[in-house]
């Protein structure tokens, strides 16, 4: 076996969302519950295939955001793992909806932080070993960062 440390490409810093699932429906359940979950969202949705002819199969509603979505999942080419790239839109809006699909196992990460991705490569394929997400805290917060968190919190519209 072999490890290795996939970095996803997010130029923009986008939000994106890495999972696992275990059946081509994902790709259009996936679809599905994004597009009904506000007017504004824009997303694109990869999902590799463990089986058959194996392909990175596709949607969404941004060129960009499928661009990046396929592009990075074919670097991962770990089978059954899926990519959402999102704008207009925070993981935290659609991450328990998304946990829901019934295609869905696992979720590795919800981030727009610059990400490595953990992958173990056998004679039989790759598979996710976990993520780096950012980087490594740098020490524990003070009362003048207990109130700019709070502050955060409160501009996104997600404290009163």
């Amino acid at each position: 076996m072999e490890i290795k440390l996939v970095k996803i490409e997010n130029p923009q810093a986008y939000n994106f969302i890495l999972g696992q699932s275990h059946f081509i429906k994902t790709v259009e359940d996936i679809y599905e519950v994004l597009i009904s979950s506000s007017p504004f969202i824009r997303f694109g949705v990869a999902f590799a295939e463990a089986s058959g002819p194996r392909l990175v199969r596709f949607t969404g509603n941004d060129d960009e955001l499928i661009d990046l979505a396929r592009n990075n999942l074919l670097k991962i080419g770990a089978g059954h793992s899926f990519i959402i790239f999102l704008k207009d839109s925070f993981p935290i809006n659609v991450l328990n909806s998304i946990k829901m699909v019934t295609e869905v196992c696992t979720i590795f990460s919800a981030t727009a932080n610059p990400l490595e991705v953990v992958v173990a490569e056998t004679e039989q394929g790759r598979g996710v070993l976990g993520v780096i997400d950012g980087g490594s805290p740098l020490g524990i917060e003070i009362e003048e960062d207990i109130k700019s968190r709070k502050d955060l919190l409160r501009r996104f519209g997600y404290k009163f």
